[in-house]
């Protein structure tokens, strides 16, 4: 492995280390973490996609797209959410929090768009997968499940 694609590893882990010690300590809530990581990728998406547009280059699905995520199957019952409720719940100070986080080790790191993204790309899949599995409001605000291997 070249040194560049080491240092650019050692970045990957730094931000995943650092984003799970950070959700685990402030129990931050699925919605709150799926709201921080939109945030993010559409940023990242947006100027990636310029880029692409600009240089006529090609990216990976994986970089440019979500990934595919296993939802529940599908039952009958509906669920729906006051989202002025929910948006005047979350904790508005701990979400800048994880932000300054991800963007601050993003740039410490040197991160390209592309590596940048797929940084985040399994966090929202993760985040993704458990807001698929909701079944009301509460579940939204319960801590995201960061799986042990993560």
């Amino acid at each position: 492995m070249t040194g560049e694609k080491a240092t650019a590893v050692d970045g990957m882990v730094t931000l995943q280390e650092r984003m799970v010690n950070l959700i685990n300590q402030l129990s931050m809530p699925l919605i709150e973490v799926s709201l921080v990581l939109s945030k993010h990728i559409a940023g990242l998406s947006r100027s990636l996609d310029e880029h692409i547009t600009a240089t006529q280059q090609t990216f990976p699905e994986t970089v440019t797209h979500p990934w595919a995520i296993d939802t529940p199957e599908s039952n009958d019952e509906e669920f729906t959410f006051d989202l002025e409720k929910i948006f005047k719940i979350i904790d508005a100070d701990r979400m800048d929090i994880l932000a300054t986080l991800v963007r601050v080790t993003l740039v410490e790191i040197d991160a390209s768009l592309a590596e940048g993204l797929l940084a985040l790309r399994p966090w929202e899949a993760l985040s993704r997968t458990q807001l698929a599995k909701a079944k009301g409001p509460g579940q939204l605000f319960s801590p995201l499940e960061i799986p042990e291997d993560w």
